[in-house]
C-alpha cells in the first residue's frame, strides 16, 4: 500500500510530481468539504466561488500532468 500511494505522486521518470500532488490534494479536499456539507446542520456552504476553484485548480494541475505524460512519450520517440 505505501509503494503504490508514493507510485502516485511520481511521474513517469520516478521524480515526484509537485502537480500530482497538489491535484490530488485539492480533489481530496473537495470531496471532502462537499460530504461534510451534505451531513452538516448548519446552513453555512462554502462560497460557491471558493468551490469552482478549487475544482478548477484540481482538474488544471492534474490535466497538466497528464499533458506532460502525453507529450513527453511524443517527443522521446
Amino acid at each position: 500500500m505505501k509503494k503504490f500511494l508514493s507510485q502516485i505522486f511520481q511521474d513517469e521518470k520516478g521524480a515526484f510530481s509537485s502537480k500530482r500532488f497538489v491535484g490530488i490534494m485539492c480533489a481530496i479536499s473537495l470531496c471532502v468539504t462537499m460530504y461534510h456539507n451534505s451531513f452538516s446542520t448548519v446552513d453555512v456552504a462554502p462560497a460557491p466561488a471558493l468551490i469552482q476553484s478549487v475544482a478548477a485548480l484540481a482538474f488544471g494541475a492534474l490535466g497538466l500532468a497528464s499533458a506532460d505524460k502525453i507529450f513527453t512519450k511524443k517527443n522521446s520517440e
